[in-house]
Formats: structure tokens, C-alpha cells, sequence
């Protein structure tokens, strides 16, 4: 990178606060009060991002008179759920690409299922009246190299054959950059249907919202400590308090599971993200972007990108940073070195908007695991159940693992508990060092491929055969 370009795309940083842009929101909501003293339930649900508020208010619609207690250790919405880029894709598989690797003979299912489960999240936004910004513009994969313009369409044309194309359209260079114009895209793949962009920390303070109005108890700076049975049911020790339950939820991803067998299975990643201040009525004519898709790039470091409800400009991705010895510490959340380089590649995708500034820069911690999608599972013989590994695709789905883990703590055999997907388990990560050397080894693989056309070296091929991988 040359200087005068590195001191022209790092000013356009000067003034960016280094906080989430859609957590610092003068709406954000008071905390509920932390837990003091010992309560009962009927329902525990550890986490206060999607997967546990989805958990807690699909337990409340089911039996309006079940009682249920939520425990967050900070606040609800602060980690990966509000702070995300604010996809909200019909996947459940982290794309119907690694759904069709790792579930044939179930795919079909699984987009149905996936495709219901976004419809029933926007009749919740519509119902519980919860001002997201929630929009069903779908998303627009795009390709900056040739080979990548080759292969996008040759997977559409193993879609159709496959009769996975419903709602999808090949788009060529000239009708890709009629959606959205920038210099660099020579292909695109439109979803039109199965992504909805969303602001993600109001759509957790909404949730949050609906659950108080349904009677759920939620006490916020609450930290589940321990975990253990108690009679008939389970006990969950807090810092000043306890709670004990027939049943209990584990909606804490990234965070160290209370069941530490399920610790192997998941590691953190952190991904970083700029956002613009807000394009004049010039500029946005300038990009178009008419229809608010949201956009990804199709490398292996890719990028996503997509408008704000006042036209900013959300840019993230390309670094995935995976910490040694997989641990989650608030000093890796900033990392100026990646923001500089998202700069860069910004300016380059979009060189007419070269003078933008940038508001806000952040990262965060998000968990992946070996299959990039969700795993399921119970433990203390069906009183507690777990979902974990939603990959940087939670903000949909994890509403499906809910809806599973809730089957899970029922007993229930349900169209959900029934699918492969949940009954089996990806392959859990190595200890360190073997963790951080495959994981590094896997992300120098991936930067080689980008540069050479797509081609994967023996590391990564080997790791396809296997059903093993790194992603964000």
C-alpha cells in the first residue's frame, strides 16, 4: 500500500468512535435490574442475544402460563447480536451451498423449514410492533474476479437442476451494476427473497420488549456461574443469587457453555466493521443501490455490505482473527490495523464515494464451529439443552434453534428434532496448539486461493474431504 494512498483512506477514519454504530442509539434501553436472592421456574434461559430471547418468547407463546426467567451477564443485545451487519437470511445452513455439501437428502426440507422460520420472524416484528427497520430487500452475491463470475454461475445452474432456484436470478455484469454500481463487480447471484435487512440491536431490544410484556422475568448484569441438578430440576448460581428450574436453556454461544463438554465444539472468531456517515442524495445516485439489497462478495475473505435506514454505509468482514487459546477479551474488539484495511478495500469497491467518512469502527467475538452451522443437543438427562455455532448467521436462525431447543426440553419428535442437521454433531476442535496452528494454516490457505483463482491447495482440499473448515 502506498503511503499517499494509506494516509488518504486513513483519514477517512480520523473521526470514527470506536463503538458499535447501531448500539450507540439514544433509544437504547434501561437495563432490567440483577438478580438478588433465589428464585424459581419453570424455564431458564441462559443469554440475552437472539437465541435466548427467541427462546423465551416462543416458550411464553406456547403456554402463556409457563414461567420463565431470563439471565443476561451484561446487557441484552451488547454482544454479537447488536452488533452484527444486520443480515437476516432464510439459511439455516450458513447457505444453501454448505447445506447441500453437508445434507442432501435434507436440503430441500431445510430451505422450507428456513424460509418459514424468516417469515415467522417478520410476523413478530409485526406483531409485537418492533421498530427494526426490518425490510425484505434480499441480497446480491457478487463477484470481482472472473473465475468467481464463472462459478456463480455455474452453481446457479446446478440450482436449477436441482430445483433450489425459486426466488434466485443470474445477474451478468451490466445487470449487476444496474442494482449496484461498482467498478469491480463482473457478476451477481439476486436472492430476492431470503434475506431481510434489519437494524440488530432494536430488533434485541424489541424481543426484549415482548418478553417483559408476555410476564418473562429478565434481570440483566446477571452472570450464570455454575450450573448444576437439583432435585428434579437444576440450579444455576448467579453472583448474588441463585435460580432453580424444571427446565434450562443455554443460549450463550460464544461464551463458555455451562455444559463444558459442549466448550470443544465452538470457537470464537472476531470480525470487524465500518460504518459511513450518511450519503447525500449525489451519492447514493452515484452507487444507486434502488433496492437496498444487502451485498457479500464471493471470496473466501469476503466482505458484506449494505444501507442503513439513513443511507449509511455498512462495510465488514475480509479479517476472521481467531485469538490463541480461543479466548474472548474486550482489547481484541478494536483493531485499527483491520479497520485500516477495510478502508482500503472500501474506497476501492466504491472510488466515487473517495472523500467519505467513516462514524464508527468496531469488531466483536462471534462463534463458529466445524460445519459453519448450527449443532444442537441436551444434557442432566433432557433438563438442559443447548444451540451453539451459528457461524455469523444467528440473526435468522437462531430463532429455529429455539423453536429446537424448546422441542428438545419438551421430549418432543418434531419435524425439526427429526432432521440430521440436529441429531448429529459437527467434529469438535483440537486443543491448543493444534487449534490455532490448523486455524492458521486453514486461513493462509484461503488468502492463497483468493489470489490464484480459486484454487484450493492439498490443506483445504483435504479439509473438504473431511467436513472441516474455518469461516466467519
Amino acid at each position: 500500500m502506498a503511503p499517499s494512498a494509506m494516509s488518504r483512506w486513513t483519514r477517512a477514519l480520523s473521526d470514527a468512535q470506536p463503538v458499535p454504530y447501531w448500539l450507540d442509539d439514544p433509544g437504547r434501553p434501561r437495563p432490567e435490574p440483577a438478580l438478588t436472592g433465589a428464585e424459581t421456574c419453570d424455564l431458564l434461559v441462559v443469554g440475552g442475544g437472539y437465541s435466548g430471547l427467541w427462546t423465551a418468547l416462543i416458550a411464553k407463546e406456547r403456554d402463556p402460563g409457563r414461567d420463565v426467567v431470563l439471565l443476561e451477564g451484561r446487557e441484552v443485545g451488547w454482544a454479537a447480536s447488536g452488533r452484527n451487519g444486520g443480515f437476516c437470511a432464510a439459511s439455516l445452513t450458513h447457505g444453501l451451498a454448505n447445506g447441500l455439501t453437508r445434507w442432501p437428502d435434507e436440503i430441500h426440507k431445510l430451505e422450507e423449514l428456513g424460509a418459514r422460520n424468516l417469515d415467522e420472524i417478520e410476523a413478530a416484528v409485526a406483531r409485537y410492533g418492533i421498530d427494526c427497520d426490518f425490510e425484505r430487500t434480499g441480497e446480491i452475491d457478487v463477484a470481482t474476479e472472473t473465475y468467481q463470475a464463472w462459478e456463480l454461475r455455474d452453481w446457479y445452474e446446478e440450482m436449477e437442476r436441482r430445483g433450489l432456484a425459486d426466488g434466485v436470478e443470474f445477474l451478468d455484469a451490466e445487470a449487476v451494476r444496474s442494482h449496484v454500481d461498482s467498478p469491480t463487480f463482473q457478476a451477481g447471484l439476486h436472492d430476492r427473497k431470503g434475506v431481510a435487512m434489519v437494524n440488530p440491536a432494536r430488533l434485541a431490544w424489541g424481543l426484549k420488549r415482548a418478553c417483559l410484556r408476555l410476564g418473562v422475568r429478565v434481570h440483566e448484569h446477571t452472570p450464570a456461574l455454575a450450573l448444576q441438578p437439583y432435585g428434579v430440576g437444576m440450579a444455576v448460581r448467579t453472583p448474588y443469587g441463585s435460580v432453580r428450574a424444571r427446565k434450562v436453556a443455554l443460549g450463550t454461544n460464544v461464551f463458555p457453555n455451562l455444559v463444558r463438554r459442549v466448550r470443544p465444539y465452538t470457537v470464537p472468531v472476531y470480525d470487524y466493521a465500518l460504518m459511513t456517515e450518511p450519503l447525500t442524495d449525489e451519492q447514493l445516485a452515484s452507487v444507486g443501490w434502488k433496492n437496498r439489497q444487502g451485498l457479500g462478495d464471493s471470496a473466501n475473505q469476503f466482505h458484506y455490505f449494505r444501507l442503513s435506514a439513513d443511507n449509511r454505509v455498512l462495510w465488514g468482514g475480509y479479517d476472521a482473527v481467531y485469538p490463541y487459546g480461543g479466548r474472548v477479551r474486550a482489547e481484541y474488539d478494536d483493531r485499527p490495523e483491520t479497520y485500516a484495511k477495510l478502508a482500503e478495500h472500501f474506497f476501492t469497491c466504491f472510488p466515487q464515494l473517495e472523500g467519505l467518512r467513516f462514524t464508527h469502527a468496531w469488531g466483536g467475538a462471534i462463534d463458529t464451529c466445524s460445519r459453519f452451522s448450527a449443532f444442537f443437543g441436551t444434557a442432566h438427562r433432557g433438563k438442559v439443552a443447548y444451540a451453539a455455532g451459528y457461524t455469523g448467521l444467528g440473526v435468522g436462525a437462531t430463532r429455529f434453534g429455539a423453536e429446537v431447543m424448546l422441542d428438545l426440553l419438551a421430549g418432543e419428535t418434531t419435524e425439526r428434532t427429526s432432521l440430521e442437521m440436529v441429531r448429529k454433531k459437527p467434529l469438535p476442535f483440537p486443543p491448543e496448539p493444534f487449534a490455532w496452528t490448523g486455524i492458521a494454516l486453514t486461513k493462509w490457505s484461503l488468502a492463497r486461493a483468493d489470489a490464484h483463482d480459486g484454487r484450493r491447495n492439498l490443506w483445504l482440499r483435504t479439509m473438504d474431504r473431511l467436513g472441516l473448515g474455518f469461516d466467519s
